[in-house]
């Protein structure tokens, strides 16, 4: 491995990590034994010759710790060291058969919801391959049945269990924003449609439920790129259209399972040939990656292609469909989404957008697979207000890249990194904006809009 791929990133000074508490955990006091019992469950369950070569081969030699951020970010504390972060979870869990109490069930679900973002970097550099990501799962799991996940992270999961969304967006909220969208759009496009439920569309395009409540405009830009490539697309009504799945997250196997599912069953009864997931990485990492397997589907395969608004785009780009005919001039920089880029291998795709688009990229070191977590991911975000101090001190070292590149914007293909990139610049005096590829494309005026296909003016 190259000395440039393992390089790491100072963290900006950050104040001393004080303890919160979660209004999930106020008055909770669970027997012991109903704990002991949990824990034994979960382990009789995920136990595997895998999981316990782990935990019995980490030498805690410590090469995990300058891959994380929460470790750098926290001035190197060995409190937020992978290694140490399982040895004071699952190890502990593991070695006593589940015989703790309730205070350490609570810094256990403290440390793996808010100290880690299951972002996959410290396996990169760990010398025997030790997936912390997985353990750091195993232990969610068992917060989750003892039921004291984070309350806002449980929120969103109990919103998906209601109404298949994240954000509860109601089935008439949905359509009436789609069709205010439709005819907004037309304003700048005229044959700009947003199709529903149309049957046999080469394509079925996903929503984040955060779009259709808090960021209408982007279902807007997407309609409009869409139209003037000349896609054949359509949306799915009731189930399925939101994927983002913080139930993957939460350790709720079972609403995770019928999340992806339900995105499943809408793309096979619509006869499409693709699933597209918007601006997600975690919603198209559950949906391309794991899906399959929750569901037992032949050779680990979803039952339709699934891929990225990124490699769409980059397909579009490339093949003509869009024509880029005004580059955008701002010092700018990319931010590789863990989901997106380190689990989900588009690295190469975002960067040819961005050869087309931009006259001054500036690349963040490291970069690619090997970049830092922004620390919103893996349900962090989701978490709350109560742990948001948490999340942008891990962050330190992501607005630390940022600021070393001197750009203005960051392109960025995932929500959750949009939002915390944005806070991050509101923390840390950054003075940047994160920007989707789609707003650039038409917000910004980067993509050729045919005469024909302008309103005509009065």
């Amino acid at each position: 491995m190259s000395e440039a791929a393992v390089q790491t990133a100072p963290g900006a000074a950050t104040p001393p990590v004080k303890k919160e508490k979660d209004k999930a955990w106020e008055g909770v006091d669970i027997p012991r034994e109903e704990i002991k019992r949990v824990v034994q469950q979960v382990l009789g369950e995920l136990d595997s010759a895998r999981l316990r070569m782990y935990l019995e081969t980490c030498t805690r030699c410590g090469l995990c710790s300058d891959a994380c951020h929460y470790y750098i970010g926290n001035d190197r504390d060995p409190h937020f060291a992978p290694a140490t972060k399982i040895k004071q979870t699952l190890y502990e869990l593991w070695k006593r058969g589940g015989d703790v109490d309730m205070k350490f069930m609570k810094q256990a679900a403290e440390i793996v919801h808010t100290e880690c973002n299951a972002c996959r970097r410290c396996s990169m550099y760990c010398p025997f391959g030790i997936d912390i990501q997985m353990m750091i799962g195993v232990v969610r799991r068992m917060i989750c049945l003892l039921h004291l996940t984070p309350e806002h992270l449980q929120a969103t999961v109990d919103c998906h269990k209601q109404t298949a969304n994240q954000m509860c967006v109601t089935d008439e909220e949905y359509v009436d924003t789609l069709e205010w969208m439709e005819e907004e759009s037309r304003a700048e496009v005229t044959n700009v449609t947003i199709p529903i439920d149309k049957v046999g569309a080469e394509f079925m395009y996903t929503l984040d439920a955060r779009e259709p409540k808090f960021y209408p405009q982007d279902v807007g830009q997407a309609a409009i790129i869409f139209s003037v490539a000349g896609c054949d697309w359509t949306l799915p009504r009731g189930k399925g259209w939101d994927p983002t799945n913080l139930a993957m997250f939460s350790g709720d196997f079972e609403t995770a399972k019928a999340t992806v599912k339900a995105t499943y069953d809408a793309a096979e009864r619509l006869k499409v040939k693709r699933i597209v997931i918007t601006e997600c990485g975690h919603a198209f990492k559950a949906v391309r990656f794991e899906g399959p397997y929750w569901l037992g589907l032949p050779n680990g395969e979803p039952p339709v292609e699934v891929i990225h608004t990124v490699q769409l785009l980059y397909e579009l780009v490339r093949d003509g469909k869009i024509k880029i005919t005004k580059k955008f001039t701002e010092p700018c920089t990319y931010q590789d989404p863990c989901n997106v880029a380190r689990n989900g291998g588009l690295l190469e795709e975002p960067r040819y957008l961005i050869s087309q688009m931009c006259t001054d990229f500036r690349e963040m070191h490291p970069n690619r697979e090997h970049n830092f977590c922004c620390s919103a991911g893996g349900g962090a975000i989701n978490c709350g207000p109560a742990w948001k101090y948490k999340r942008l001190a891990g962050g330190s070292v992501k607005a630390e890249q940022i600021r070393k590149t001197g750009a203005k914007y960051v392109i960025v293909p995932c929500h959750n990194c949009y939002d915390q990139l944005n806070d991050l610049s509101a923390k840390y005096n950054l003075g940047t904006k994160a920007v989707f590829f789609k707003e650039l494309l038409v917000d910004h005026g980067l993509m050729h809009i045919p005469d024909e296909l302008r309103p005509k003016k009065e």
